[in-house]
């Protein structure tokens, strides 16, 4: 790998780093507030069940979109690889693409080309781990109401 190169991929090592640090900041931010919420919320169990349902696909979606932009801002750059196959360069296609990754879905309609690809590895490590840390987080609230057996 020429110096060139070099410098792109640690400068896309950087720049997903940011993202990923941008996701879980705001990941931990949602959940903490969603915890304080729901812990002033009246005793209806479905309803609180339901806060935290939306509470977190919200999150995840902002999450989503934050990648989403990223892709599309790298995709029209230059230097920074492709997004191809099925992809017309709109920012709604960008955004399929993010939460196909993010779920670790992979469908392969759209593939990512040169250094691209490396955010979409980051993004679907990082959407597993944030998706994982949001059902144990609804599995500890959902025991905080279930009745006792």
């Amino acid at each position: 790998m020429d110096i060139l190169g070099q410098a792109s991929l640690l400068t896309a090592t950087v720049i997903n780093s940011l993202i990923v640090v941008l996701a879980v900041l705001f990941h931990y931010e949602c959940l903490m507030r969603l915890s304080t919420s729901l812990g002033h919320m009246r005793p209806i169990r479905q309803l609180r069940l339901l806060v935290a349902v939306l509470g977190i696909l919200i999150a995840h979606t902002v999450e989503v979109w934050l990648f989403a932009g990223a892709y599309y801002l790298m995709h029209h750059a230059d230097g920074w690889g492709q997004l191809t196959v099925s992809y017309s360069g709109s920012f709604m296609d960008t955004v399929y693409f993010s939460f196909v990754t993010f779920t670790t879905l992979g469908y392969g309609d759209i593939e990512p080309v040169g250094i691209l690809r490396y955010l979409t590895g980051i993004q679907g490590l990082t959407g597993f781990v944030l998706i994982t840390w949001s059902a144990s987080f609804l599995f500890v609230e959902m025991q905080r109401y279930w009745p006792s057996r």
